[in-house]
């Protein structure tokens, strides 16, 4: 044991974490001993004294991110191991070996054992974000052991911690470089550029998590008329034109993300594309449009972020699936998404069955879409398969 910051929990509380569930609720705990402070490493043990694993505080609702189970102490040694597990995982996957994509996760917090940390790259450039303190604490050493593991494929490493920490944490978190000192990365993706704002862009710049659905659309959308809604830079877009679209229509509220989407065009066809940009309210674009379309792409932002919000998000869903399916020509192609981790598979599923219903078209299934490999789900978490899509027929 490598602290003497102790959880213990209560009678009967312990099965969660003998199933190596990453979570410890505060609604478990029976007492802590040595009073520990936010990211402290803590050991866990369970009613009857026997430890169960070693991980990082946090006074919130999830009060310890389990990072070792067993008797393993959680060192520099033992940490650094799990990112280079983590980078060869991705090496394993090919994507280091892929001349064509160089835009991937590296470390997906605990589908990777490493809850509470996200590692992203974009070409030599990388990007750390902490959902705990615990990771933050130490983010100068996670970045040269990032690099130490990369062999010399990274050459930048960018902290982005400041927006995904605990709103309620102790600390004075600024995003800054750790390694180096990138600009603005150009990244591949299957072949094509896409410029990375790292620095001012959602999430770590880009979201990665599409990858492989973004491919599976640029088969689907030769010869078809096109609307992207919630665009973001224009990833679905870019992969529509490639695909041989007759047109594409991105939507998106945020000028500057839509800045970045004509930027996104451009750079992968300098010589024009059949493509129109839209600064607009996806909401209010939806409910007064009139064209009709042949492939609608609904990839919004997560609208539940807490179970208390799940009620006002599934209504969301339902409206713009709904109004997305009557904008559609008969057989026309809806790819359609949910990156809300508390909206179930399930409960996504069956709300866009509402909402085809509410319509009254015939519609069919023809995919189910999760998140790329680089994204894996540990066994023991399912929380962490967040992303649910479905591709659609609408006759």
């Amino acid at each position: 044991m490598s602290t003497e910051k102790i959880i213990t929990l209560k009678p009967g509380k312990d099965q969660s974490v003998l199933r190596f569930h990453p979570w410890v609720f505060s609604g478990a705990i029976a007492k802590s001993t040595g009073e520990p402070t936010e990211g402290e490493i803590v050991a866990v043990k369970n009613a009857e004294g026997v430890l169960l694993g070693e991980g990082h505080f946090q006074p919130s609702t999830i009060q310890v991110r389990m990072v070792s189970f067993g008797e393993k102490e959680i060192n520099d040694e033992f940490l650094s191991g799990r990112i280079r597990e983590a980078w060869n995982r991705r090496v394993s996957l090919g994507f280091e070996q892929d001349p064509d994509t160089n835009i991937y996760r590296i470390v997906h917090g605990e589908g990777d054992d490493l809850p509470g940390l996200v590692i992203d790259r974009y070409g030599d450039t990388a990007v750390v974000q902490c959902h705990s303190v615990g990771f933050w604490l130490i983010r100068e050493k996670i970045a040269q052991w990032l690099v130490d593991a990369a062999g010399g494929a990274i050459a930048h490493v960018y902290d982005k911690s400041e927006g995904s920490l605990p709103p309620k944490a102790k600390v004075e978190a600024r995003n800054s470089w750790l390694i180096g000192e990138g600009g603005m990365p150009k990244g591949l993706e299957y072949g094509l550029k896409f410029r990375v704002d790292v620095v001012e862009g959602q999430k770590t710049g880009f979201f990665i998590d599409q990858r492989e659905n973004r491919r599976l659309l640029e088969h689907y959308a030769k010869g078809r008329e096109v609307m992207n809604v919630f665009c973001y830079t224009g990833g679905f877009s870019v992969s529509a034109l490639r695909g041989g679209a007759l047109k594409v229509l991105s939507v998106d509220s945020s000028k500057k993300a839509m800045q970045r989407t004509d930027e996104n065009v451009a750079l992968n066809f300098p010589e024009g594309a059949p493509h129109e940009s839209l600064v607009f309210d996806a909401f209010e674009l939806l409910a007064s449009e009139d064209r009709k379309f042949d492939l609608i792409v609904l990839d919004p932002p997560a609208f539940a972020k807490h179970t208390s919000a799940l009620t006002q998000a599934l209504r969301a869903y339902r409206k713009i699936n709904a109004r997305a399916m009557e904008l559609l020509r008969p057989g026309g192609i809806l790819f359609t998404f949910s990156c809300s981790q508390v909206v179930s598979r399930d409960d996504f599923r069956r709300n866009v069955f509402t909402a085809a219903t509410q319509t009254g078209r015939r519609v069919r299934i023809l995919h189910q879409l999760t998140q790329p490999a680089d994204h894996p789900v540990n066994i023991y978490h399912p929380e962490g398969e967040y992303l649910k899509g479905l591709v659609l027929e609408v006759s």
